[in-house]
């Protein structure tokens, strides 16, 4: 299913493990309002660059367009919700995106590149992981993970250039530092369970 975005699994350092896989089916109401969290939280991520950044032009034109669609998704898993009478709560956020965000550099331009790092992390993460669930999840719920499969891909590779272009330097070794942290998160088990949580603590 993945195998029409190839840099974005070669970005990556790991699949999702199975047992996650496992986890989110057998919790697929929590599944849902933590990916409506994440949807409003890509948003707003999106519109603090922009609002942090003013004069960064390419900018201000990806992470516009970047927000209005994470905007969309949420409504669209919001209804979603709805139609299966899912209560929109609020879930203390998982470990995965503050365990990256500790590593960003605190001086400009470096906050920018690693903070647009970290978002081509979450992008590409979130690519692979409704990948890895269409296959077990009912139809209606398939077809729309599938239907995401593109923009999050588009999201990733935006997130990716724009640290390019604003970096001084090649970002290679940067997306090193945070591939090496993000495959921790992702492999390291974790208590309860998250659209970006590691695999469950005790066996399922």
């Amino acid at each position: 299913m993945l195998s029409s975005y190839p840099e974005l699994m070669a970005f990556l350092p790991c699949t999702s493990p199975e047992s996650w896989v496992h986890w989110a089916i057998e919790n697929q109401d929590i599944m849902l309002v933590d990916h409506a969290h994440c949807e409003k939280k890509a948003a707003s991520t999106a519109m603090s660059l922009m609002y942090r950044y003013v004069e960064r032009d390419n900018l201000l034109h990806k992470m516009s367009r970047l927000a209005r669609e994470e905007l969309i998704h949420f409504e669209q898993v919001h209804k979603l919700m709805k139609k299966r009478n899912i209560s929109y709560e609020h879930l203390a956020a998982s470990r995965y995106a503050d365990g990256l965000r500790k590593k960003i550099r605190t001086h400009e331009p470096a906050r920018l590149v690693d903070t647009l790092i970290v978002g081509a992390f979450v992008e590409a993460r979130s690519c692979e992981r409704f990948a890895a669930l269409a296959p077990h999840l009912d139809e209606e719920l398939s077809a729309f993970y599938i239907s995401l499969l593109k923009s999050e891909a588009r999201h990733f590779e935006d997130y990716l250039a724009l640290a390019q272009e604003y970096s001084e330097e090649s970002i290679d070794d940067r997306v090193a530092l945070f591939r090496e942290i993000e495959q921790t998160l992702i492999v390291e088990p974790d208590d309860v369970f998250r659209l970006h949580s590691g695999p469950p603590n005790k066996p399922i």
